[in-house]
């Protein structure tokens, strides 16, 4: 099957655009604009791991829905949730139509849909369900939805409510079309609910399987019923706020959004907030497939991070306190994932609220002692490892971000990279393995089959030594880099050297990064297949050929450790040809993250994004082009096999973006992009100062790839790289493309 797959992601880009029917009627939905290139199914079926997930929701905001199912291959659907509280952590509140008396109901009984009948709408939902033929239909608001069951010439019509987290929660009616509900999520947390209905209905309730009385109760398998009489239209429409803060607010969230609002209102509105942002870039020239794939990830790039601000109030996870605030309270964000490209790209498109972002990450450290790594609803998420939310800072710092506080970022990052532990997988202060990296300057990794004697180290996750010191590398560089901004000399001189520690794993003779143990002695392992899933004792969710490369922060440290440019090339050239060592199925079985392979190159994982771009540091540039366009070609199409790895809600969608514009942030923490090669003609950037960024790419077609020159701002420009000003400033990067390659373009001379 995986020899038969890959075949198929390499047929031609006609076949592979046809071969799903992403133009059904169902989706030709009129909408104005860039909209029409947005298809949420794009990766809807994961090549080995996670899907991704068709999420309505409105930009950055709270309330977030897509159908409870396995993938779009599935052809039920388990139940529909009033919000999404985290990307792939998990949801509250249920809601199911039935058409069968409430007595006879199945509440485990999965709804039937056809695909072709289903249309997926950033904000908009629609489905039918074949079997009980009722149409289901969805619009978001930022705390609030709609939900819309047309039940027509049905004798029975009902909708069920049921919680997702298996903690107590609790129903109350409160009227014949109003209800108030509460759910517990991650053990703690409760999320509150109030929800209006348009028709009057019969009410009940059950607790497990049996029937209650009560108007209002409460319980770990308490469930809400409501039926509602023969109506002239069929039509029900469920209106809802959710609020983390109190039941009180849900009503007000109510109110403030929906007392005026119907479905259509919300719609509209919705339509028009997402074609503000989708068409904030425009671009000319390129195929249909490609601006469908470019769109496509633009939108996904707006699910994380997410508003949870309530009238100047947030509920925080970090201290389990609600707290007053004029400013958005940004959450759910894992930097492993977002610090390369996601965050950068929102620094060009929207860096207030970037600031708010980073804001949001101060009071996260004030309320609970350490600057976050995966700050989710219920605080940091103990999830991969390193501090890379520290290079976030400095990126934003140096790329003209200020509204947040700079002196408490800073302490925040000095206290993780000086008291925290940076073990993969936990939180908290340091352990002896810390103490060895931070006077021996790398991470201590155990021998082959040598039993764990740290009782903090994660069973699954294991020490992950030469990825946690590299990593940590990056981390405190970034450190050291805003304290020189700041004026801390020492600090600067402490992590500066730190920066430099990923030396110390550089094996020679090997030409590989590799595991020390704690005597400083080298440990042999097989870096292409070492180490136990994921190759976790020593990388993580990759192998020592993919690790080789993560040293974006000392690009020429790393030339200097390969032999210089041509050596630094021709490792390179051999990533994408090194062969695998065994069957695919056999290494995927323990590398199954390593997807979108071409040789060891992994496209299908977030630290492989800066690698094609590292030839533009050697002497042949237009090998950056060549290999950009064949990844995107191969492995981001659009349909729903075109994501090769977890999307991580925008973390390798943003690359999509950036690589298709032409340019890419290598070395986030430094304001400068490299340049690739640009899938369009023209791309133009409305950037919030009011001035336009534009790139022009003449003659650039699918085989008009390799750049014959460029000017930069109507100057020559024979480097291949610009700065964050000279974007921000309004630049024009015009480019002249051809089908065959300048190898004399971008050497600077």
């Amino acid at each position: 099957m995986i020899q038969s797959f890959k075949t198929l992601k390499i047929s031609s880009l006609i076949v592979l655009s046809c071969c799903i029917n992403f133009n059904s009627e169902a989706q030709k939905n009129e909408v104005s604009g860039n909209l029409k290139y947005v298809d949420l199914r794009v990766g809807n079926v994961g090549q080995l791991l996670e899907p991704t997930r068709p999420t309505i929701q409105l930009p950055n905001q709270m309330v977030r829905m897509f159908p409870e199912r396995k993938d779009y291959l599935d052809d039920q659907i388990t139940s529909f949730p009033l919000i999404v509280v985290s990307h792939r952590l998990g949801q509250a509140f249920s809601i199911k139509p039935f058409v069968k008396p409430i007595s006879s109901v199945n509440y485990k009984e999965k709804l039937a849909y056809d695909h072709d009948l289903e249309i997926t709408q950033p904000w908009y939902y629609s489905t039918y369900l074949i079997d009980d033929e009722v149409q289901v239909e969805f619009t978001p608001g930022k705390k609030t939805g709609i939900y819309r069951f047309d039940f027509t010439g049905k004798a029975s019509k009902s909708l069920l409510f049921n919680l997702y987290n298996g903690g107590e929660g609790s129903w109350k009616f409160i009227s014949d079309h109003e209800i108030v509900a509460t759910e517990t999520y991650h053990g703690d947390i409760p999320v509150y609910m109030y929800g209006v209905f348009s028709e009057k209905g019969t009410t009940g309730l059950i607790d497990g399987d049996k029937a209650l009385t009560e108007k209002s109760a409460k319980g770990k398998k308490v469930k809400a019923w409501i039926s509602f009489p023969d109506n002239k239209s069929g039509k029900i429409d469920f209106k809802y706020a959710i609020s983390y803060i109190s039941p009180e607010q849900a009503k007000k969230n109510f109110d403030k959004e929906l007392q005026s609002a119907g479905f259509e209102d919300l719609k509209k509105s919705g339509e028009k907030t997402w074609g503000e942002v989708i068409n904030q870039i425009q671009v000319e020239g390129g195929t249909e497939a490609q601006k469908r794939s470019f769109y496509s990830s633009l939108y996904r790039t707006y699910e994380r991070m997410v508003d949870i601000s309530e009238d100047n109030q947030y509920y925080s996870g970090f201290d389990k306190k609600i707290h007053n605030s004029t400013r958005p309270f940004y959450t759910d964000d894992w930097t492993w994932d977002t610090y390369l490209a996601h965050h950068p790209l929102r620094i060009i498109l929207n860096p207030a609220k970037e600031e708010d972002m980073l804001n949001s990450f101060v009071n996260m450290y004030e309320q609970s002692g350490w600057m976050p790594t995966f700050p989710v609803l219920f605080g940091d998420h103990a999830c991969m490892n390193g501090f890379h939310s520290s290079v976030t800072f400095l990126d934003g710092y140096r790329k003209g971000l200020r509204n947040f506080d700079v002196s408490k970022a800073y302490a925040g990052m000095y206290k993780n990279a000086t008291q925290a532990t940076m073990l993969p997988w936990r939180n908290g202060a340091k352990c002896e393995l810390d103490d060895i990296y931070r006077t021996k300057g790398y991470f201590p990794a155990l021998r082959l089959n040598e039993k764990e004697n740290v009782k903090l180290v994660d069973p699954f996750e294991k020490r992950q030594a030469v990825a946690v010191t590299l990593g940590g590398s990056y981390d405190d560089w970034a450190v050291g880099e805003l304290a020189k901004d700041l004026g801390k000399t020492e600090d600067f001189k402490t992590f500066n050297a730190r920066g430099l520690n990923y030396k110390n794993l550089w094996n020679k003779d090997k030409s590989m990064f590799l595991p020390k143990d704690d005597k400083g002695e080298w440990v042999s392992i097989d870096p292409k297949f070492d180490g136990g899933m994921g190759g976790r004792d020593y990388y993580d969710e990759n192998n020592g050929y993919t690790y080789k490369w993560q040293v974006q922060h000392d690009i020429s440290g790393l030339i200097g450790l390969m032999g210089g440019k041509k050596g630094f090339e021709n490792e390179l050239d051999q990533l994408y040809r090194e062969g695998l060592g065994r069957s695919k199925y056999e290494f995927w079985s323990k590398f199954p993250d390593a997807t979108g392979l071409v040789g060891q190159y992994s496209m299908g994982n977030e630290p492989s994004f800066h690698i094609p771009y590292l030839y533009n540091y050697t002497d042949a540039p237009w090998k950056t082009q060549k290999r950009i366009r064949f990844l995107l070609d191969v492995w981001f199409k659009d349909n729903i096999f075109g994501i090769p790895g977890d999307e991580d809600g925008g973390g390798m969608t943003a690359f999509v973006v950036f690589s298709s514009m032409g340019f890419y942030p290598i070395t986030p923490g430094k304001p400068e992009y490299t340049i690739g090669s640009p899938v369009f003609e023209k791309v133009t950037i409305d950037l919030p100062n009011g001035k336009k960024f534009r790139m022009i790419a003449n003659n650039c077609s699918v085989t008009n790839k390799y750049i014959q020159s460029a000017k930069l701002d109507g100057k020559v420009l024979n480097v291949p790289s610009f700065t964050h000003d000279q974007l921000t400033a309004g630049g024009t990067l015009e480019l002249e493309m051809g089908p065959k390659p300048n190898k004399t373009w971008g050497l600077g001379n």
